[in-house]
């Protein structure tokens, strides 16, 4: 309701369905398009699990008895395309539900076949129900002899086969039988639209500023053929980053889906500073823990209060939380390999477990302790949560690199 008290309109001027109403649908005497005499449009605002709102336009004439069905998606074309891919393997599948809307191209590349966007309007059906549309097109709109061929092909079409949908306006939708599980026959794909797309959408109307590669290339997702040494996978990504308040990084990860290996490792995306910096933390309060944390591999890593200082190049670049940066700094110690294991001496083993406990004290806020970095290449950043303002438990300095001089 409005803050008037008035009842505000649904989608495309219908009426918000109330509890008693909702699976009524709305009826309007409109026009029958064959015989020309008044009859009953029915529209049905309804919600499908998984997807989104729909529009159901349902037409039949009692006179003449020709009927019409349509749908229109009842919110706004996404802010990208979709493409629906469907391993047609059995019966099952012919029964999935589609919906199609006018904007949507529809193929079967094993057939070669394809209806074109805006040539149907958008359906409510199955699969099976797609496809037989498609044949009854063929044969009562195309008398050609092609045309028959192809309708012949689509009724001896045996399984499997695939069954593509792209739409640029977002809104189609294809069943998934095993949701919210992941459907291995079906694989959903976004993309942005192209420029000819955003036209036939009546979305473009000009022709938009030329962007220089270096700002594409800002904003996309680098990826690139990595050889794994053991599978020989290509699996790699890369994407820059603006950290507020500090500078370009680098993340690269790579995720392999055939060997489940994974990695992430941030690098600086500028220059080496002019000055080195020194960051220390007076850690007092658990909501340190959230601090974003960026440790290059020229950082090191000081705690007084436990008498620990990790070197360069440990740990690697790492872009995380205080919280999960100490929490990786535990896994190091007490999984060290010569620590472990029955040629280990009692008072070694005994040592790394004492350090774990005071660290976990530190993260659950029932220890203070003062947390450095210190990076000759200035490169390290720490969170100042109270940014742009000065943050009093975090003081940072700057120091020159030093640099070496050959004695004669």
């Amino acid at each position: 309701m409005s803050a008037s008290g008035a009842v505000e309109p649904g989608p495309r001027g219908l009426p918000p369905p109330t509890e008693d109403e909702e699976q009524q649908p709305t009826e309007i005497e409109s026009l029958c398009m064959n015989c020309y005499r008044n009859s009953i449009t029915r529209l049905l605002l309804t919600k499908i699990p998984f997807f989104r709102e729909i529009i159901v336009s349902s037409f039949s004439c009692e006179l003449c008895g020709w009927s019409n069905t349509e749908i229109q998606s009842a919110g706004r074309i996404q802010d990208q395309g979709v493409r629906y891919s469907l391993s047609v393997r059995g019966p099952e599948d012919m029964n999935r539900e589609v919906v199609k809307t006018d904007s949507a191209t529809t193929r079967i590349p094993e057939l070669d076949f394809e209806i074109p966007a805006f040539s149907q309007k958008g359906t409510l059906t199955t699969v099976e129900g797609l496809i037989n549309c498609a044949i009854s097109g063929l044969e009562q709109d195309q008398p050609t002899r092609r045309a028959k061929e192809e309708a012949i092909e689509l009724k001896k079409m045996a399984n499997p086969f695939t069954l593509m949908i792209d739409d640029p306006s977002g809104n189609n939708f294809v069943e998934n039988p095993h949701a919210p599980w992941k459907d291995d026959a079906l694989v959903i794909t976004h993309n942005n639209r192209t420029l000819q797309q955003e036209e036939m959408l009546g979305l473009q109307t000009e022709a938009p500023e030329e962007k220089s590669e270096e700002e594409d290339l800002r904003n996309e997702v680098l990826q690139f053929d990595h050889k794994l040494p053991r599978m020989q996978c290509p699996c790699s990504d890369q994407h820059k980053v603006q950290i507020p308040h500090f500078k370009e990084v680098i993340v690269m990860a790579t995720n392999c889906e055939n060997c489940r290996h994974q990695t992430n490792e941030v690098k600086s995306g500028g220059e080496v500073a002019p000055l080195g910096t020194r960051i220390t933390l007076h850690i007092t309060d658990p909501s340190d823990m959230t601090r974003d944390l960026l440790k290059s591999e020229t950082c090191s890593v000081e705690i007084p209060e436990l008498e620990f200082e990790l070197g360069m190049a440990v740990l690697s670049g790492n872009f995380t939380t205080l919280e999960g940066f100490l929490k990786d700094i535990c896994k190091l110690v007490t999984k060290n390999p010569f620590t472990l294991g029955d040629s280990s001496n009692p008072g070694q083993s005994e040592k790394p477990q004492e350090f774990s406990q005071k660290l976990n004290q530190i993260i659950e806020g029932n220890m203070k302790a003062h947390f450095i970095m210190n990076n000759p290449a200035g490169n390290s950043y720490l969170q100042n949560v109270y940014a742009p303002e000065e943050d009093r438990e975090m003081k940072m300095e700057q120091s020159t690199l030093k640099t070496y001089t050959p004695t004669k």
